[in-house]
């Protein structure tokens, strides 16, 4: 029997060895769970970027914002292509187009559904790409099973021709069938995981988003009247800061009288 660690030191069972062995369809099968990899891996990564941008300006929102004159003032301190910015711009906008509307409608409603549009659009870009990693999360363990199918035939074909089901004739189909198999579940389990962390990302940014904009509706249709908790305490919290010293010297007086 011929020594297979006599071509200088080289698994012959390796990766490459089964896809040479594997032919065309090995080649394929391997090629489309390399390129399937390479788009969630993308995928993922931009998707997290857009949403980290995203509530990173959240928090800007919240500093300075809503402590603006006015909406237009407010909405030159946020980022030109954010997503709140991008609410604001469509709040101003369906306000004034709410003026020259020639069929009476009431104002809270046509500016609920401007902003609920406004909305739409940008949950709809956060969601775009994921239906990607859905169908590779999906489909990658059946195309490993493929491979796995045609290395299984393969083997059985080599058993038939040889007579005889020894390691030699085996060894190669079997070891590629296992290799596709591990390669559509490495493939299809962080498309999955990525696909639902980011999922429940993308309703934690949505759910920010909405409370934004329904504090905007209540501005808006208050002419500036009614702001947001976190903003109206701001001023009221820096103007009871230097009373609080005042208080030590009533009790330190209090018993010298």
């Amino acid at each position: 029997m011929a020594n297979p660690a006599a071509h200088g030191g080289d698994n012959p069972y390796g990766l490459m060895a089964a896809l040479e062995q594997g032919g065309t369809i090995a080649w394929a099968t391997f090629i489309i769970l390399v390129v399937m990899s390479a788009a969630s891996w993308y995928i993922m990564f931009t998707k997290l970027f857009e949403q980290q941008k995203i509530l990173n300006q959240g928090k800007r929102v919240r500093t300075a914002f809503w402590q603006s004159a006015n909406l237009r003032e407010g909405a030159g301190k946020l980022d030109k292509n954010s997503a709140y910015r991008q609410i604001v711009d469509d709040g101003l906008v369906a306000q004034e187009q709410h003026t020259k509307l020639t069929d009476p409608i009431d104002q809270h409603d046509w500016m609920l559904g401007s902003l609920a549009r406004s909305q739409g659009a940008i949950a709809s870009k956060l969601s775009n790409g994921l239906a990607l990693l859905a169908t590779v999360g999906s489909t990658a363990p059946f195309i490993g099973l493929f491979g796995t199918v045609i290395g299984i035939y393969r083997a059985l074909i080599k058993i038939g021709a040889a007579g005889q089901a020894s390691i030699d004739a085996v060894a190669g189909p079997v070891g590629e069938a296992l290799i596709m198999t591990a390669l559509g579940l490495a493939v299809a389990v962080p498309a999955v995981l990525g696909y639902n962390w980011l999922m429940r990302r993308n309703k934690s940014v949505l759910e920010e988003l909405a409370h934004f904009s329904n504090d905007l509706h209540g501005y808006m249709m208050s002419n500036g009247a009614v702001k947001p908790m976190s903003a109206a305490r701001a001023p009221a919290a820096a103007a009871a800061k230097p009373v609080a010293p005042a208080a030590k010297p009533a009790t330190t007086t209090g018993p010298k009288a």
